[in-house]
């Protein structure tokens, strides 16, 4: 599954990515899911054109990118199902920089920003932090009142939500996020009729005579034989 099928069944259903990130900044849903993936499945040539002009562009640089790599592994730490580099989380926030021009401005000047406060308060770049120091600037700016209005709330609170979103829909709708949620979608499965117990409890049962026409869930993996006068 990619990352336009699993924003569409997931993200949007259970952490609601879509209205997060749609608040604030005024992007429709519909922008953000065309911006989630590297298009191989239902692009027209005009679409596959215009992604493929993104992906040649660069917007953030070098610097940036190792901030922005450092701030979403610190936003999501790897764990046993992978990382946010392995669900190539900053790749994602590149391209939906490109793609959603509105997205440029409060993204840079909020790695401006914490590299500012960086120097203000231990005299280093935010790349050369160490985790304590991280976590005073991340305290700072990661808590708010969820029933404030997200727009009237200072300019590093919002750029930290906003990655913060970014991140979680990046690692989410990748291959080792949607491990992680356990998500498997339509699986077969065996279905015997309802439970024993269940029927007990409503004082039901099924037909004897009904039953003896039903398959033998038992014998469903056995395979047919037949011999030349094609007799079982």
């Amino acid at each position: 599954m990619n990352r336009r099928d699993s924003i569409k069944t997931i993200t949007f259903a259970s952490i609601g990515a879509g209205l997060l990130l749609e608040g604030c900044y005024g992007i429709s849903s519909e922008k953000i899911k065309r911006s989630l993936t590297r298009y191989e499945y239902g692009r027209t040539p005009d679409e596959i054109a215009y992604d493929d002009k993104l992906f040649a562009q660069k917007f953030f640089t070098n610097k940036e990118l190792s901030d922005l790599d450092k701030i979403c592994n610190v936003i999501l730490p790897p764990n046993e199902f992978g990382s946010i580099r392995d669900a190539e989380v900053v790749q994602l926030i590149e391209f939906m920089a490109k793609d959603i021009p509105s997205y440029q401005d409060p993204l840079r000047k909020g790695l401006d920003w914490i590299n500012e406060e960086s120097n203000s308060k231990f005299s280093k770049s935010f790349i050369e932090l160490d985790d304590n120091s991280v976590k005073q600037i991340f305290d700072e700016i990661g808590f708010y009142d969820p029933n404030s209005n997200m727009s009237d709330l200072p300019e590093p609170v919002q750029w930290f939500n906003l990655v913060r979103n970014l991140t979680m829909t990046g690692y989410f709708t990748s291959e080792v996020g949607i491990k992680e949620l356990g998500y498997k979608g339509n699986m077969p499965n065996v279905w015997d009729g309802v439970p024993q117990d269940v029927l007990d409890q409503y004082g039901l049962k099924y037909d004897e005579d009904w039953l003896e026409k039903c398959i033998d869930q038992s014998t469903r993996m056995t395979i047919a034989e037949w011999d030349d006068e094609a007799t079982y």
